[in-house]
């Protein structure tokens, strides 16, 4: 697994970034029995100003969010609940780009007692499955999304995010 990082922001080089995506990619491209050697994903790690630019640019809120993601390709499920069609390694190497504001992922991590490296393994995971085609627009999409990045999360040794505190306090966006 290729995982290019761009470090806008040096708190990210503290938290040692790279490893984290490394490890979350490599997860959950073999949750789905897809070879990580095939694939790439570009990263970036910046601030809530740098993540708030690209909100409005592309979604049009200018607002900081904890993650953005951008797949290569439309993979999306053709009905609410279902699973997305998976790339195969022979279709494209590179999955997509994500990007991740420091302060929004810090300040997220406090409010909900965990540690932040556990929390950007957790965006990490989330936004690679958004890579992969997987939304939480409807509520069965976002079941079926949550129930897979808590077993992908429990492989890394990471508590459910979503335990005893409903959709993680509202942190990821529907």
């Amino acid at each position: 697994m290729t995982v290019d990082i761009i470090i806008e922001d040096a708190r990210w080089d503290q938290l040692g970034l790279a490893d984290l995506a490394q490890t979350a990619a490599k997860a959950a491209l073999e949750y789905f029995a897809l070879d990580p050697a095939c694939f790439s994903i570009s990263a970036l790690g910046g601030n809530d100003a740098r993540i708030a630019e690209l909100n409005a640019s592309f979604r049009g809120n200018a607002a900081a969010t904890n993650v953005l993601s951008w797949p290569s390709l439309e993979r999306a499920a053709p009905h609410p609940g279902g699973r997305p069609l998976l790339p195969r390694a022979e279709e494209t190497s590179e999955l997509g780009d994500i990007a991740l504001a420091y302060e929004t992922c810090h300040r997220e991590a406090a409010l909900a007692e965990r540690l932040l490296s556990d929390h950007v393994l957790h965006l990490f995971v989330h936004g690679i499955l958004h890579l992969l085609g997987y939304d939480h627009l409807n509520d069965q999409d976002a079941m079926l999304m949550e129930s897979i990045e808590i077993e992908i999360l429990k492989v890394l040794g990471v508590e459910n995010p979503y335990n005893d505190r409903g959709d993680m306090l509202g942190i990821l966006e529907r």
